[in-house]
């Protein structure tokens, strides 16, 4: 060989081992750290999830970089799908340390073949570090892939790779593990999926876009058919389920959320926002998503009733009041981002509550010495409002003359409220609804005036509610939570006491209180007992519904949002309506009871 020969030669291996070295200087300096290839306990999301009482979910954010609830243990995931995975993705899987040499070796031949890309040999193990540590795809990363899988098997068992894996395999529409893919391609729960179903969930994960059995069910089912004559091979399916798994049907189904409360989950976001809380902790809520799909469906197809009436909002809050627990909120339109005003909180949103207010007046009333029998004139009353005069009247324009406090409650006469709120006093009364949770009355006593005993003083539904709820527990008032383990705890406050309850219950709740404006039948009339009141504002621009039973308190309210009024809408006529149909979703629930009567009242007939 000649000396020219021989420097080509040497130059060539220097160059060679210069490449060599390089190349593993390189691939040393982009590894990931030794210390980092550890499979996590837990990942971070971005939203966490809001559950209602029974753990089931009220939303759903796919926007993670993993999955982070619906991780399912390895011994929990059907043994056909663990099998249909390793033999789609890794048949070796428990013999190789983490890169499988023969399958690389043979898809680098079939690739050269090709001149193209026609087969990978990522094994699982690889697979799990890239997800672990997600790079661009190439043939460097991929590359890199190989020594971080051999560095993962060193820190960690096969069950527990296989089980992240599992786990966190990406599907379509950002969903991340079999439990996720299960749900998002067929709306089911792993222990549900049939065979078939299963080894579509194998399959799927190679190309979630080609393979899409919404859009490609002719290349999902070939792909399927290919991979169960694999298993059939392998003995991993007897040859006689081989033909009924190919014969069942692959029926995709759209996942759905069990329930849809926008409102109520930006409510309960925000008191847990104020709870010392783990980072990406879920949100477990009172709420029950049952409950509040129905009272959904009934409020949707009450406010479709009262389009006639020029009514397009409406909110229902549903409140035990025994465990102060928010069990719905429900706000027309949430879910139609068409819909007038749907992405206003209707529940929390201030509106005047017309006469819906009157209970908590003369709850007042009778805490200063009035009792259900005292006497009230109901005459014409015209009174100075700025610079004019003020004639106020009640509903059905008819005055009564001398009627008793039960009567003027009942029948939700005006003149005789004005009275009241003469004799408690309008500063007075204003602490007393501070003291019950109505705490935005904060202008002064004179700006509301007398006025403020017809509902002139705007509210929210859920403050109203809160404070019925107090009422109904005998008048005490405890705030409503819309978390399962509120952690905030107030004390109880007694702004009421049971025996002035006990007769704000009993008038309520009484057919032939009502009588003079309502008639003692109606829809104000409950099977079980309930104490009801309606309210109206004025111009009809809010009807309100309001009721509590032994156990539960319900608010309702409809109008417009945009300040338009409505042609006519009233409490009796709109909301009352759903109100009883809400209170008969909850009596199915449980026994009922009568409404509490303190022990130290007197029935009397005056």
């Amino acid at each position: 060989m000649s000396r020219r020969a021989k420097g080509i030669g040497f130059a060539a291996l220097g160059l060679l081992v210069l490449g060599v070295a390089a190349l593993w200087l390189a691939t040393i300096l982009y590894l990931t750290p030794q210390a980092d290839m550890i499979l996590p306990k837990g990942h971070r999301s971005m939203r966490p999830p809001v559950l209602d009482r029974s753990g089931l979910r009220l939303t759903a954010t796919y926007q993670n970089d993993a999955n982070a609830y619906d991780r399912v243990p390895l011994h929990e995931i059907p043994l056909l799908l663990r099998d249909a995975f390793l033999t789609a993705e890794d048949r070796r899987f428990f013999s190789h340390h983490g890169v499988d040499w023969a399958a690389r070796m043979a898809a680098c031949w079939q690739n050269a073949k090709a001149f193209s890309l026609v087969r990978g040999a990522s094994t699982i193990t690889e697979q799990a570090a890239r997800i672990l540590h997600p790079r661009p795809r190439s043939f460097w990363t991929h590359w890199l892939c190989g020594f971080e899988a051999v560095r993962l098997e060193k820190n960690a068992k096969k069950a527990e790779i296989l089980e992240y894996y599992m786990n966190q395999v990406p599907f379509g529409g950002n969903r991340r593990g079999v439990a996720q893919g299960a749900l998002y391609y067929f709306n089911r729960d792993l222990s549900t999926l049939s065979p078939r179903e299963m080894l579509a969930l194998a399959v799927l994960c190679r190309a979630p876009s080609r393979l899409d059995p919404r859009k490609s069910p002719a290349a999902l089912n070939a792909a399927v058919k290919r991979l169960a004559l694999t298993l059939a091979r392998e003995g991993k399916i007897r040859q006689s389920d081989l033909s009924a798994i190919l014969a069942s049907p692959l029926c995709p189904e759209s996942p759905g959320l069990s329930v849809s409360a926008p409102h109520a989950v930006a409510m309960a976001r925000e008191e847990a926002a104020r709870c010392p809380a783990e980072e990406g902790a879920p949100v477990y809520t009172s709420l029950s998503a049952e409950l509040t799909r129905k009272v959904q469906e009934l409020l949707n197809r009450r406010m479709k009733d009262m389009a006639s009436h020029g009514a397009v909002n409406g909110a229902v809050i549903v409140a035990d009041h025994e465990t102060d627990q928010v069990l719905a909120v429900v706000v027309s339109g949430a879910n139609d981002p068409d819909a007038p005003g749907s992405a206003i909180n209707a529940a929390i949103t201030p509106r005047q509550p017309g006469s819906s207010m009157k209970p908590l007046l003369y709850a007042c009333a009778l805490s200063r010495g009035w009792t259900a029998a005292t006497i009230l004139d109901d005459s014409p009353f015209i009174k100075n409002v700025g610079r004019g005069l003020h004639e106020y009247r009640n509903y059905s324009r008819v005055f009564y003359g001398p009627v008793t406090l039960r009567e003027a409650l009942g029948n939700s006469l005006n003149i005789p409220a004005l009275r009241a709120v003469q004799f408690v006093g309008v500063e007075s009364y204003l602490q007393t609804l501070a003291a019950l949770g109505i705490t935005g009355l904060d202008r002064h006593p004179d700006w509301y005036g007398d006025g403020i005993a017809l509902g002139n003083a705007e509210v929210t539904l859920f403050d109203l509610t809160q404070a019925y709820a107090a009422v109904a527990r005998g008048g005490v008032f405890r705030p409503l939570s819309l978390l399962l383990h509120p952690c905030i705890q107030t004390a109880p406050v007694r702004v009421f006491s049971p025996e002035v309850t006990s007769i704000i219950a009993d008038i309520l709740s009484d057919p032939a209180a009502r009588s003079l404006e309502f008639g003692e039948g109606g829809v104000l009339c409950f099977p079980v007992a309930t104490a009801v009141k309606t309210g109206t504002s004025s111009d009809f621009r809010d009807a309100w519904a309001m009721g509590f039973s032994a156990r539960y308190t319900v608010g309702v309210w409809m109008g417009n949002l945009s300040g338009d009024p409505t042609r006519g809408l009233t409490g009796s006529r709109g909301p009352a309506l759903l109100l009883r149909s809400v209170f008969h979703e909850l009596e199915k629930t449980g026994e009922t009871r009568p409404l509490y009567k303190s022990p130290n009242l007197v029935t009397a007939r005056v």
